[in-house]
């Protein structure tokens, strides 16, 4: 009832005649991502920015249904840019091309990125590791070798990877067992035999390898099932390893799991994912899953406390966004489809989604009439705003983009008329007058317009003072 709670504040109009209001810089919930079913998630800090890269559940899944590797960035951890698919099936053409693109990691060394991807291969045993790099955090990644990294092995899935300081980087993988290899300098080979982890103690998947304040850290998805989050540590990069116990309990609401720990901007985060936004739609469990994170502080001994779970613990905005700069639209703190009075209540449903080539431009669409994006603690700083750019394509008759403050019903300071933008698909900058807009704020742009339709595409914005 808490995360519905949560959700209804975050998602939906004052309810029952009584107005929500949200703090200036919000802290909302998991999931962080609602424009895809995202799963696996494998942060990299880079130049300041966090990279988040994931698996992606395909909208329809039953089982799982994976086919590419997806990104998202941010700075501030509560507004979550999409970057679009980084790599996929096809990237490996020597690879199963209809499914099993499965948890990934990305490292980066000598100024390049490493991806490191589970994928199948025709035959039994069909479980590989392959690897694909790239010259920016966004790709494109290339496959360089043509073949596997790590051979056909039953259970080699899940591979995390850790560059040590004296230079050495270890790959640990599998499951239900734990392995790892030592790789070579040039991050596409390895030497020396492939060793068994000896068992660690609630160890299932999904392992998260990682060195802090000179202690090793392996975090894992616990026993399925239900999954929850574990963890042990050890003075070696190669054990032996000790259990520690939960990060995460095991957990009713998810069958699955998957860590990723990074430090960022004085902060410590845990990354993972549950089944909240499928179970916001149906009752039947799918394999449709849902990124989120939590921060936290390690103990006074290294060890990491007990979070419980996602209903108890978020991650607050770090800083606020600056308006006077272009935002790409597919900057998102949160989108769903406001309520009629006509339709069952509910915590949350699609909202808008996006399009485009990460090489050249990703863009919000899917904007049907009563969608919205939220994004969060905006600083509009005390003199204000007085215009509105946006950038948009592909307008309908009467499309209209709200702009409103604090929550889906609040103040509107704007009213940017699309109507007939070029439907050709050429982008357009379209302005409108705003007032009022004072202060740290989270703003929230509401769709509107004739039909169960698209009304248009939306690029990016800016405020001008």
């Amino acid at each position: 009832m808490r995360r519905l709670l949560h959700l209804l504040q975050v998602g939906l109009p004052a309810l029952s005649g009584i107005a929500i209001t949200l703090p200036a810089i919000a802290q909302p919930g998991p999931p962080i991502i609602q424009t895809r079913f995202t799963a696996d998630p494998a942060p990299l800090v880079h130049d300041g920015v966090v990279y988040l890269y994931t698996s992606h559940d395909e909208d329809d899944a039953n089982g799982f249904e994976m086919r590419d590797w997806l990104l998202y960035s941010s700075t501030d951890m509560v507004n979550w840019t999409d970057r679009g698919t980084v790599a996929s099936l096809k990237t490996f053409q020597w690879a199963v091309q209809t499914n099993d693109a499965w948890a990934p990691q990305v490292v980066e060394r000598g100024g390049k990125f490493y991806l490191y991807a589970p994928i199948s291969v025709a035959g039994s045993p069909k479980n590989v590791i392959g690897v694909a790099v790239a010259d920016k955090p966004e790709g494109p990644f290339v496959d360089v070798l043509g073949k596997p990294l790590i051979a056909a092995q039953d259970g080699f899935i899940d591979p995390t990877v850790w560059i040590d300081d004296d230079g050495q980087a270890y790959l640990y993988w599998g499951n239900p067992d734990l392995w790892y290899v030592r790789l070579n300098k040039d991050m596409i080979s390895y030497s020396g035999p492939i060793t068994k982890v000896d068992r660690i103690l609630d160890y299932q998947e999904g392992p998260w390898f990682f060195k802090r304040d000179n202690r090793y850290y392996m975090a894992f998805a616990s026993t399925c099932c239900s999954e929850g989050i574990g963890y042990a540590m050890s003075d070696k990069p190669t054990g032996p390893w000790t259990y520690k116990g939960p990060i995460m309990d095991h957990d009713a609401r998810a069958t699955g799991n998957h860590p990723g720990i990074i430090d960022y901007k004085g902060g410590s985060y845990l990354f993972g994912f549950h089944y909240e936004l499928n179970f916001a739609v149906t009752p039947i469990h799918h394999e449709r899953r849902s990124v989120n994170v939590a921060k936290f502080s390690y103990n006074a001994d290294g060890t990491i406390p007990n979070l419980h779970w996602w209903d108890v613990t978020s991650a607050p905005q770090l800083e606020p966004l600056n308006p006077y700069k272009r935002v790409e639209a597919e900057t998102i703190a949160w989108t769903s489809r406001i309520k009629r009075n006509r339709d069952r209540v509910y915590a949350w449903v699609p909202g808008v989604t996006t399009a485009g080539d990460p090489q050249h431009s990703i863009y919000v669409t899917r904007t049907l009439d009563r969608t919205f994006v939220k994004v969060a603690g905006v600083d509009f700083g005390s003199a204000g705003a007085s215009r509105f750019f946006a950038t948009v394509a592909n307008g309908a008759p009467g499309s209209v983009m709200e702009l409103r403050l604090d929550r889906i019903d609040g103040p509107v300071i704007g009213t940017l008329h699309v109507g007939n933008a070029d439907v050709g698909g050429q982008w357009q900058e379209r302005a409108t007058p705003v007032k009022n807009a004072i202060g740290t704020r989270d703003l929230y742009f509401i769709f509107r317009g004739p039909g169960d339709h698209p009304q248009f595409d939306f690029d990016h914005w800016r405020f001008a003072r």
